[in-house]
């Protein structure tokens, strides 16, 4: 990359003054680092240092392409680092990935190494307790034998016993069946003689019960006409008391309306009376009538007096 002659001195002269503001940079970190001498300043130190190295690495750098844009007017040597900056970065990333994916790898053996030994430490759990389980079949194998043999016995025993309680119970059986046919035969006998002597005791109580029963009825029948005469007597006198008591009716009910006109006379004249006086009251205040007659002559009289008296 080519430029020109002003361009060059330009960018000589930044260059320049970068160079400068660098090597200033760098003996400040060179002073620093020398008065850090604590133990607890090593990482400190060590970073310092880190930025010291770099700051001497871009200063020989910028020196280079100073000296090219001087002699060149070029900015190839820049390209040219930037390029193999882009290639360790690329080749430090793929180291990077690479140590990364061997982790991994190395992490994912231990896992199988450990899966590993876990399932081989399963392997022989389950080899011993097979063979635990081998011993513990046989042992119950035999032990399974003798309880067979010992069941069998006590089956055979227990057959034989229950063959002599069968054939003493059916002796047992015998004895009461027989007892039982006799005992039905009795049974039979008695009931028989029983349901004789039921009989004639049902028959001679029906008849005393029809006799009763006849005699009852009798005097039921006796009772009943005895009931109708009553009740026809009863009607009679009933009829006759109620003949009574529609005259006693009639009597009191023309009493009542007597004595109801009686007292609607007595109020009649009574309000008569009081009229009349009323209206008798009336013609005398105001000299209604032969009232008014006497009125004048009594008027008349009093003038002839006063004539008389003048």
């Amino acid at each position: 990359m080519s430029l020109s002659r002003i361009q060059s001195l330009r960018l000589a002269a930044v260059l320049e003054d970068c160079s400068d503001q660098l090597d200033i940079l760098g003996h400040t970190l060179t002073v620093q680092i020398s008065k850090e001498r604590d133990d607890a300043a090593t990482q400190e130190k060590a970073r310092l240092t880190k930025l010291r190295r770099d700051c001497q690495y871009i200063l020989q750098h910028v020196s280079w392409l100073h000296v090219e844009l001087e002699e060149r007017q070029s900015l190839s040597s820049l390209l040219q680092v930037v390029e193999e900056e882009e290639q360790k970065k690329k080749a430090e990333d793929m180291r990077r990935e690479a140590r990364s994916e061997l982790v991994q790898i190395k992490e994912t053996l231990q896992r199988q190494k450990e899966q590993l030994q876990q399932k081989n430490e399963k392997l022989e759990d389950m080899s011993q307790l097979a063979k635990d389980l081998c011993h513990q079949l046989n042992e119950l194998t035999s032990k399974m034998a003798h309880k067979k043999k010992l069941e069998e016995r006590n089956i055979e025993l227990q057959l034989q016993q229950t063959q002599w309680e069968s054939s003493q119970a059916e002796k047992l059986l015998d004895d009461k069946l027989e007892l039982l046919q006799r005992q039905l035969k009795e049974e039979r006998r008695v009931h028989e003689e029983s349901d004789k002597f039921l009989q004639n005791q049902r028959e001679q109580q029906l008849q005393q019960w029809q006799q009763c029963t006849k005699q009852m009825l009798q005097e039921k029948e006796q009772q009943l006409n005895n009931v109708r005469c009553k009740r026809t007597v009863n009607l009679d006198r009933l009829v006759e008391m109620k003949r009574k008591f529609r005259e006693m009716e009639q009597v009191v009910m023309e009493d009542r309306e007597e004595h109801e006109r009686l007292l609607q006379q007595q109020a009649e004249a009574r309000a008569a009376t009081k009229v009349q006086a009323w209206w008798r009251g009336c013609m005398v205040r105001r000299g209604l009538g032969s009232f008014k007659k006497a009125e004048e002559k009594k008027k008349g009289k009093k003038k002839k007096e006063g004539k008389k008296k003048k």
